[in-house]
């Protein structure tokens, strides 16, 4: 028990920097670079991460890093920065509520996990809830914002379960340096050739960028991906409800965003969905300590290998 609490925690560093980073794009970042945004978010992370863990993927993890890096970073962080530049911080952390029931239904084909009666009642009532979100707000949802989010969102949700099926055989810290790099260095010549020339970065933009570099990604996918590692996916999932609980309390207490009454409904209802929508086995272990993450072959999974130095 102390264990799974233990590694809770950690895993809610990870949501809770995501929703602070839709409001630190938004209000410091440049508007009109949303490649260089992800690249200069992506690559430092993971050099950052790479001079902690000395390790070069080997065998099919060359193209697995390829594939999850353009999943999980390139095209994410990409998405992510558009929305965040277009929509509330508190709407566009509300659509990504979504991400563990669409992680759910994506499972069912890739890893045959089906989802069962409560999922889909979990699916239907999250729709609901970000329906409602959407279109009952104080100020013009735009389309292209929402369209980015639920993008990167679905994006992000497809990553995440290739990740859990690829990853058993290696330390977190390693598989998540070479999505990070993988991504940013995808990023950068693509950036170069639609972009041009690289923003100008004064000091506060700068800063935070660090911050998202370093926070928001380097120290949140570690913990995330740790968490899925150590605890039922379905846990994972309603810790991930800290980001759009964060980014509504950013958005209405910090930014000035007003949030009505009808939007709150809509964010309940998404969280209602999400618990409706976990694991079956979650609910019946309650406080019991959790398994070792199972394998898509249904064995336990190993214990990671440290990280080499």
């Amino acid at each position: 028990m102390e264990a799974n609490l233990r590694w809770a925690a950690v895993t809610a560093v990870a949501p809770v920097a995501w929703g602070t980073n839709y409001f630190v794009t938004r209000g410091f970042l440049p508007p009109d670079h949303a490649l260089y945004g992800a690249a200069i978010r992506a690559l430092p992370a993971g050099l950052v991460l790479l001079a902690l863990c000395r390790k070069l993927p080997r065998g099919a993890w060359w193209w697995r890093s390829a594939v999850l890096g353009l999943l999980n970073v390139s095209v994410f962080f990409a998405l992510v920065y558009i929305a965040s530049q277009l929509l509330p911080t508190s709407v566009a952390s509300t659509v990504m509520a979504t991400s563990p029931l669409t992680m759910m239904l994506i499972a069912w084909p890739l890893v045959s996990e089906r989802p069962r009666g409560a999922h889909l009642a979990g699916a239907a009532t999250g729709l609901a809830g970000v329906c409602l979100m959407l279109l009952a707000g104080t100020e013009t949802v735009n389309v292209a914002g929402v369209l980015a989010s639920a993008a990167a969102m679905v994006m992000s949700s497809f990553g995440y379960i290739l990740a859990k099926r690829w990853s058993p055989d290696v330390d977190v810290l390693a598989a998540t340096t070479w999505q990070l790099v993988a991504g940013g260095l995808f990023l950068l010549p693509v950036a170069a050739a639609v972009e041009g020339p690289p923003p100008a970065l004064p000091m506060p933009t700068l800063l935070a960028f660090a911050y998202v570099a370093l926070v928001a990604t380097a120290l949140a996918f570690v913990a995330w991906f740790a968490g899925l590692r150590h605890l039922p996916a379905g846990t994972v999932g309603l810790i991930g409800l800290l980001n759009p609980a964060t980014g509504v309390l950013l958005g209405t207490a910090i930014a000035g965003e007003a949030l009505t009454v009808q939007q709150l409904c809509g964010l309940a209802l998404v969280l209602t969905g999400v618990v409706l929508g976990r694991p079956a086995r979650a609910r019946q272990r309650g406080s019991n300590q959790a398994p070792a993450h199972p394998v898509p072959d249904g064995r336990a999974a190993p214990k990671p290998a440290p990280c080499e130095h």
